[in-house]
C-alpha cells in the first residue's frame, strides 16, 4: 500500500475501510458473531471504529504475527469458553479479509451452504493473467495453462471442527508461511473444498490506487437510492410527482421513492431501511424552505450521516418569465451559511433552482437538466458543491 496507516484503517469518504466490510457482514442477519483479529497497537483504533459507526456484533481477538496465526486466534476465541465472552462455537465459520468490503449476502450464503455439505468451500475467480515460473537465473522456466487454474478469493467457509482441527495440527512452518486456508483443511482435515464461482466484487484492496477505486464503487452504490421529500399540501403534489417521473425516466438504475414529511412524521428510517439515501427536497417558494429545514433537523437526529456523507438537494421552482432568476437566487443565499453548519455533521447541502415555465417544452427541458444536475451531485458527493445554488 505504501502508507503508514494499516490499509484496513485507511479512510474512504472519511470512514475506515474495515467499517464498510463489517457493515456488509452485519447486514446478513443469520451471521451470529463477527470476530476481528487486531494487533495490540491498533486495538484502540478498532474500538473507536466500532463505537463511532455502531458495529455492535463484533468481538476482538489478538492478532498473530502472520495471517494464519491471526486466523487461529480468531478460531480459538470461538472455540473456548472465556470468562465474560458472549461467543459460542458455531457450526460453520466464515473466514474473510478486512479489506474486501464489497462482499454480498449471496456469495456468503453459497459458500456456507457448500461448506455444510462438503466441510469446506471457497470463492474463486478466473485468473486475469497467466502464471509463469522463473528459473534461478531470472529467465522463464515454464508457464501454466491459465484456463486450468483459478484465483482463490474470500470469503471461505468451513465446518468449524474441520478448520479448527486443521489449525491445531498444522506445523509452525504452515503458520509462518502459509496463506491458503482451504489447503490446510485438505492437508490436515482430509476435506476437499467445494469451489464456488464468485463475482467481480470480491476483489481485495491491495495497492494505493485501489483506495480510489473503492471510493468510486462506494459512491456508486450509495447513489442508487433517492428519496424525494415533498410538502404535504395538495398544491405541491403535482410538482413533486412531476420531478419524480422525470428522475425515474432519466436515472434508469436508481431506486427513487417519495414521501411527504409532515410535523408528526419524523422517522425517515422506514423509507430507507438499512440503506443510505440521498434526498431531494421540494420546497414551496412561500414556505421559507420549511421542508428542507425540517428534513435537515430529522437527519441531524439520525445516524445516517455517521456512516456516509448524506446529500440533500433543496429544489425550488420559479417561472423565469415572471422575473429574473437573480432575484430568487438572492433570497436563497441563506443556503451558504446553513450548509457550513450541517457539513460539520457530514450532511452535504446544496440548492437547485428549476425554471417551472408555463411552456410545456421548456418545463420538461428544465426538469431533465435538473435531473442531470441531481445525479451528478449525488454521485460525486464532492464537498466543492456545498452551499452552491445551481440553475436548470
Amino acid at each position: 500500500m505504501g502508507v503508514r496507516t494499516p490499509k484496513q484503517f485507511c479512510p474512504i469518504l472519511e470512514r475506515p475501510l474495515i467499517s464498510y466490510t463489517l457493515q456488509a457482514l452485519e447486514r446478513v442477519r443469520w451471521i451470529k458473531d463477527i470476530v476481528v483479529a487486531v494487533t495490540d497497537e491498533n486495538v484502540e483504533a478498532m474500538r473507536s471504529t466500532l463505537q463511532k459507526y455502531g458495529h455492535t456484533r463484533v468481538s476482538l481477538a489478538a492478532a498473530g504475527a502472520t495471517r494464519h496465526r491471526s486466523i487461529f486466534n480468531g478460531l480459538k476465541a470461538l472455540a473456548e469458553d472465556q470468562e465474560g465472552s458472549k461467543l459460542s462455537k458455531p457450526e460453520v465459520v466464515i473466514i474473510h479479509d478486512a479489506v474486501r468490503p464489497f462482499v454480498e449476502e449471496d456469495i456468503l450464503l453459497r459458500v456456507v451452504t457448500a461448506a455444510k455439505e462438503h466441510g469446506a468451500a471457497g470463492a474463486i475467480r478466473p485468473l486475469v493473467s497467466t502464471v509463469i515460473s522463473p528459473s534461478a537465473d531470472g529467465c522463464l522456466d515454464h508457464s501454466l495453462e491459465r484456463a486450468r487454474y483459478r484465483a482463490s478469493e474470500m470469503p471461505q467457509a468451513f465446518l468449524f471442527d474441520v478448520i479448527y482441527g486443521a489449525y491445531q495440527q498444522c506445523s509452525d512452518y504452515d503458520l509462518e508461511f502459509g496463506t491458503e486456508c482451504l489447503q490446510l483443511a485438505l492437508k490436515y482435515g482430509h476435506t476437499k473444498a467445494k469451489l464456488v464461482e464468485g463475482s467481480p466484487d470480491l476483489w481485495k484492496v491491495t495497492y494505493k490506487h485501489d483506495l480510489y477505486a473503492a471510493e468510486s464503487i462506494i459512491k456508486e452504490k450509495i447513489s442508487q437510492e433517492i428519496c424525494i421529500i415533498t410538502d404535504p399540501k395538495e398544491d405541491q403534489e403535482p410538482i413533486g410527482h412531476l420531478l419524480e417521473e422525470v428522475l425515474k425516466s432519466e436515472l434508469i438504475n436508481v431506486n427513487i421513492t417519495s414521501r411527504a414529511l409532515d410535523h408528526t412524521d419524523r422517522d425517515i428510517q422506514p423509507t430507507i431501511s438499512d440503506r443510505c439515501c440521498s434526498f431531494v427536497c421540494v420546497n414551496v417558494v412561500a414556505s421559507e424552505f420549511q421542508e428542507t429545514r425540517k428534513l435537515l433537523s430529522v437527519l441531524e437526529e439520525s445516524n445516517l450521516s455517521v456512516l456516509y456523507p448524506v446529500v440533500v438537494i433543496s429544489v425550488h421552482f420559479l417561472d423565469f418569465a415572471l422575473g429574473p432568476p437573480s432575484q430568487q437566487m438572492e433570497s436563497l443565499m441563506w443556503i451558504r451559511e446553513f450548509a457550513k453548519e450541517v457539513k460539520k455533521r457530514n450532511i452535504l447541502l446544496c440548492g437547485l433552482l428549476i425554471n417551472y415555465s408555463q411552456d410545456e417544452q421548456k418545463r420538461q427541458e428544465s426538469l431533465r437538466q435538473g435531473a442531470t444536475i441531481i445525479a451528478t451531485l449525488i454521485k460525486e458527493r464532492n464537498s466543492g458543491f456545498i452551499g452552491q445554488l445551481l440553475i436548470a
